[in-house]
């Protein structure tokens, strides 16, 4: 197994997870490494030395996370977007057909531009930001590849992260509200997050028993000021501190759009159903206490 991009938040949760199953993983970082073995730095914009590396590697799967997810960057930096979301992958499938991998490619809700009231797996793409451009780009490569494949789409994923890594919404909730900060939240962005702790368990399900393209996300469709609501009222923090207000007084560069992926695909094939966002966010809680309490028992061994 090799997880390219495997210290960024969802590669480091894939690492963890699979060797917690005693899988024989390797992983690739560009800025940090994690404090184990087994990682080796790549910059898959380098197309010889990606297709070198992954030619002496020889994984049976390589998982592919690595993007630039910001949209607005994308927008703003065309090229940038491109040497990483289209060229990268590129030069991750030139390498994977030398050595006859299985891929598997991380992908999107903003391949699709929102006007369905619904999207299934074999809709076709028609994405209206240029992120969401270089993503089904990257799709098409991976589909013509030749090599077997995965391509799961996911939305607005979230979890504790590490201190380097790009952060969430769940935790600009808690960071803002924590520090008794305003929170201004927009009322019509929509997504279905997906909780990153769930997301890895259902790539290990399918890795080697599934084919083809999946909806790998939560089970909510919801706006963002809902979203940030629903996370004030778990965690415990002040709602009031939290004001929704429209998409079109942020002036921002790239368009949205508000994607309800369909899931049942996923459910019907390994029969895993994606928790939604109030599951998502207990989790959180149950392993941040599971943490606090394992710190304090650590403490007092030492004492």
């Amino acid at each position: 197994m090799l997880i390219v991009g495997g210290t960024g938040v969802i590669g480091s949760k894939l690492v963890e997870y699979f060797k917690g199953k005693n899988q024989d993983v390797k992983f690739t970082y560009l800025k940090n490494r994690l404090p184990i073995d087994d990682g080796y730095y790549l910059d898959i914009i380098e197309k010889t030395p990606t297709v070198e590396f992954i030619t002496n590697v020889k994984p049976d799967i390589i998982i592919h996370t690595t993007a630039i997810t910001n949209v607005d960057l994308c927008e703003t930096n065309k090229n940038l977007a491109d040497s990483v979301n289209v060229n990268g992958v590129r030069n991750i499938i030139d390498g994977a057909k030398i050595s006859k991998s299985k891929i598997i490619y991380i992908s999107t809700s903003a391949v699709f531009d929102g006007r369905k009231e619904e999207n299934e797996e074999e809709d076709r793409v028609s994405p209206i930001s240029y992120y969401g451009i270089t993503k089904a780009k990257g799709e098409e490569y991976v589909k013509k590849s030749g090599l077997p494949y995965l391509i799961l789409r996911i939305d607005q994923p979230y979890c504790w992260i590490e201190k380097w890594q790009h952060t969430n919404s769940v935790l600009r909730v808690l960071d803002t509200l924590g520090s008794q900060r305003i929170l201004n939240e927009v009322v019509d962005w929509y997504n279905t997050p997906t909780y990153v702790p769930d997301f890895v368990r259902v790539v290990f399900e399918l890795c080697d028993k599934a084919e083809g393209i999946f909806h790998t996300v939560g089970s909510d469709f919801i706006n963002r000021y809902e979203w940030a609501l629903k996370t004030a009222r778990i965690f415990g923090l002040n709602q009031e501190l939290i004001k929704p207000i429209s998409s079109d007084k942020l002036n921002l560069p790239a368009r949205r759009s508000n994607v309800k992926l369909a899931n049942r695909k996923l459910f019907q094939k390994i029969g895993i159903k994606m928790n939604g966002v109030d599951e998502g966010l207990n989790d959180m809680i149950r392993i941040k206490k599971d943490s606090i309490h394992t710190q304090v028992e650590e403490s007092l061994q030492d004492e």
